[in-house]
């Protein structure tokens, strides 16, 4: 591909001496499991989210399910989850013993519906798992309000929102617990697998803090029946140099949005819907188009990358044929699927690259 659809690379080669310092720099401190790397980047990337905390775990989907074990979720409850997202936020439910109840999103946005919640919830309900889905934050206001009337908790799964801010604030600390992937390909990516949680909560972070360390607090003496599932030093001293970054390669993201929607605006694409009050961190750009394949294979001659985010919703894979959905059960999911093409993005990515994606999408009408 001429234009791919993330050059994974990029990153590195623009902050090669100040990673490869960074690394080196963890890799002469003597300490390779938590430690001051792991507590620096913890207290920065706090900072960054606008919350009292953060807690450095091994992924996103440790995240996800450590912060419902803090919460006590578990065997004989529901989490309210988004019928259209990655596996992962149901699978870190499943992981708890608890059971996935999915809501289907708004069309506009393809985050969760909060008109829909209220119905879904019953007496076994105890978290609604809103998504930050593309990088565009969830409706967060009437979803907290929902939660307050009938005393549940929010978790978001945020694995994709690096940067957002949602009516001003950033996401971070607005629900109960915020999860985080620094998969290599999202917007603060690490060099391997990577995660976190931020929270304004003492006592959730205290419990992560806990359970990350196979439930101890002191060497040999175990509390709770924990994990282990720490950040490792050398990608927190990776992410640390790239946090100090991402402030402006989000601006760069946002500049090509902008450039797709002016470029892509008379064409028969259905475009991304930006709320007032988001502002999205443009993890990824997705386009809907009724003729998906034909778009795809199109670009692909054209030598243009780009990726379907994601081509099988959840309650259609075989892991959730126990839940007995059926597949027209959750239809918006289903269409979306169907339809949905994610454009090449990232901070490293050219003008020239998206006017050149934006003639060929125009020339497939």
């Amino acid at each position: 591909m001429k234009i791919p659809f993330l050059d994974l690379g990029a990153a590195y080669r623009e902050l090669k001496p100040e990673i490869d310092a960074a690394v080196l720099r963890a890799l002469e401190s003597g300490w390779y499991i938590l430690g001051p790397e792991v507590e620096a980047f913890e207290a920065e990337w706090a900072e960054f989210c606008e919350a009292e905390h953060s807690v450095g775990l091994a992924n996103g989907l440790d995240a996800l399910t450590l912060a419902l074990r803090a919460l006590e979720v578990g065997p004989g409850d529901e989490v309210i989850v988004p019928s259209n997202t990655y596996i992962a936020t149901w699978l870190a439910v499943s992981a708890v013993g608890a059971t996935p109840v999915p809501v289907e999103p708004d069309p506009a946005t393809h985050n969760i519906d909060p008109d829909l919640i209220e119905a879904a919830i019953t007496g076994r309900t105890k978290a609604l798992l809103p998504v930050h889905l593309y990088g565009q934050p969830a409706d967060l206001d009437p979803i907290l309000a929902i939660a307050r009337r009938h005393n549940i908790a929010v978790v978001e799964d945020a694995a994709q929102a690096h940067a957002a801010r949602y009516k001003g604030r950033r996401i971070g600390s607005h629900g109960d617990v915020v999860c985080w992937s620094f998969y290599p390909g999202k917007n603060l990516g690490a060099l391997g697998d990577a995660g976190a949680v931020t929270t304004d909560r003492a006592d959730l972070a205290e419990r992560i803090r806990l359970l990350r360390n196979y439930g101890s607090r002191e060497k040999y003496v175990n509390e709770v029946q924990g994990a282990n599932s720490r950040l490792d030093p050398i990608q927190a001293a990776v992410l640390r140099v790239k946090l100090a970054h991402l402030e402006e390669w989000t601006e760069r993201r946002r500049t090509l949005a902008a450039a797709y929607e002016e470029g892509l605006k008379v064409s028969n694409l259905i475009l991304p819907l930006v709320p007032s009050w988001a502002e999205p961190a443009w993890h990824l750009y997705v386009i809907r188009n009724q003729k998906r394949t034909e778009l795809q294979a199109h670009l692909a001659e054209n030598g243009i990358g780009s990726l379907i985010h994601y081509p099988i919703p959840p309650h259609m894979q075989a892991a959730y044929e126990p839940l007995g959905i059926e597949a027209d059960a959750l239809p918006l999911a289903r269409r979306l699927a169907d339809e949905v093409l994610s454009l090449p993005m990232g901070p490293h990515l050219k003008a020239s690259s998206v006017e050149e994606a934006t003639k060929a999408m125009l020339a497939a009408r």
